[in-house]
């Protein structure tokens, strides 16, 4: 088992990550920024060290800095959560060189997910569906671009191959307007991302986003835990999440499940992950994976027992896994709100000091979050302060329970966008399950 840990996040998951390191008897050292000396998981470890100043830039993405705390405060490993450097192999591979464990995929692997090309080829060696497309990098030769998109049939989407959130992606409706989408995609991608390359795929108009949590250990072994519905999303970022997905049948999930665990085997992946997919007319279409902890993890606990953190843990600690597939069996319903500080009206984040914090109980309700009663929330980072999860024995008795939790909660001092998690809770088209990624935009009118 790790002795102790580096926790190289902040904010509610630092505050995941301690927590399951408690279980385990694994000591812990928070990092932290000036801004964030008043974390609780900082008030709680067992060592914390200040490693610059609050823009992420000089703290959190601060590599030597890092590895010079788990050096001093003699860690083994080094977990990374989710954002800042968790997907990157180059972070992965210096701590791995410095002598520490990274509690993540192996650096290679990560570098082979992280480019969107090498990903797409890797899923069909591996039997998982894809979107059809340019199956590689877009060259310099008009004419064959050009014929590709008829091939693929308008509309297409352009991509960056080391884009992702959102970024280094352009719709194109028509031939006429495709070689200078193309154009502007690289400038941008380069700029963005140090890596012009691109690539096109169809773009499917009306998909759902439906992604599947895998595991898998250092021995060979790896099994999905289900699938989760996350297409209630506001500019390419997820607002609601839920498991399982509305309409995806056991036959669905047991197929392409398999062939997520599949493909973890051939990759030799390791940890935790996700695979991305867009679901339209009953097909599923990779477009990407995910190569650590997502922000939505605890709708897949709730509904299959599973502690996702704890197994990162001790498949970081060379454990085998402690799970067949045939252990995997899904209870009841989960949904997962992000409770962010901003306008609900406008988005504009939130900062400030909360004066008042009162969070939701009850039959089915987890709250993770680290804010408390007194806790100034910085304007340097993610707005994001918690996250709310309802579990019942029905989809509509999960959403019953949200709705009662949300409509309880009390967090004064600054804004949430509570207002328009409520109104998602009682909107009809999310009661009936199945709505699309743009759902939630036109429903806002953006």
């Amino acid at each position: 088992m790790l002795k102790k840990i580096v926790i190289a996040n902040r904010g509610e998951i630092a505050l995941r990550v301690l927590r399951a390191c408690r279980e385990l008897g694994i000591k812990t050292v928070a990092i932290h920024s000036d801004a964030d000396r008043d974390l609780k998981h900082v008030r709680l470890a067992d060592d914390s060290v200040c490693i610059g100043p609050a823009a992420a830039a000089e703290s959190y993405l601060n590599v030597p800095a890092i590895i010079s705390a788990a050096e001093v405060c003699d860690a083994v490993a080094i977990h990374p959560g989710y954002g800042f450097l968790s997907e990157n192999a180059d972070f992965a591979e210096r701590v791995e060189q410095s002598g520490f464990t990274f509690i993540g995929p192996k650096p290679e692997t990560i570098r082979l997910m992280g480019d969107k090309i090498t990903a797409i080829e890797a899923m069909k060696a591996a039997g998982v569906p894809t979107v059809p497309g340019s199956d590689g990098p877009l060259d310099d030769d008009d004419q064959r671009t050009l014929q590709l998109g008829r091939e693929i049939g308008y509309p297409v989407i352009v991509k960056a191959a080391g884009g992702g959130g959102g970024r280094g992606m352009r719709v194109v409706h028509s031939e006429t307007t495709l070689l200078g989408a193309i154009s502007l995609t690289k400038a941008e991608a380069g700029a963005a991302f140090g890596n012009d390359t691109v690539y096109m795929e169809k773009f499917l108009e009306n998909p759902r986003h439906i992604e599947f949590q895998v595991l898998a250990d250092t021995h060979g072994n790896a099994i999905h835990l289900g699938e989760r519905d996350c297409s209630m999303q506001r500019r390419h970022q997820k607002v609601v999440e839920e498991a399982p997905a509305p309409d995806i049948t056991l036959e669905m999930r047991t197929e392409i499940g398999a062939r997520c665990a599949e493909a973890c085997r051939r990759i030799g992946y390791r940890g935790a992950g996700t695979f991305e997919f867009l679901y339209q007319d009953g097909e599923f279409y990779f477009i990407e994976m995910n190569t650590r902890v997502q922000v939505e993890h605890p709708v897949t606990e709730m509904v299959t027992g599973v502690d996702i953190v704890k197994e990162q843990l001790l498949i970081a600690s060379g454990e085998p896994l402690r799970y067949v597939q045939q252990d995997v069996r899904l209870r009841g319903h989960a949904i997962e709100c992000r409770i962010n500080a901003e306008d609900p009206k406008n988005f504009m984040p939130s900062p400030g000091d909360i004066t008042q914090l009162h969070v939701p109980g009850g039959p089915g309700i987890r709250v993770d979050t680290h804010i408390y009663n007194g806790y100034r929330v910085p304007p340097y980072y993610d707005s994001m302060i918690g996250k709310i999860i309802s579990h019942g024995e029905t989809r509509d008795s999960a959403i019953a329970r949200m709705h009662g939790a949300l409509s309880e909660t009390v967090i004064d001092g600054i804004k949430t966008n509570i207002p328009l998690q409520i109104d998602i809770m009682s909107d009809s088209q999310f009661a009936a399950g199945g709505a699309n990624i743009h759902y939630l935009e036109k429903k806002l009118g953006l």
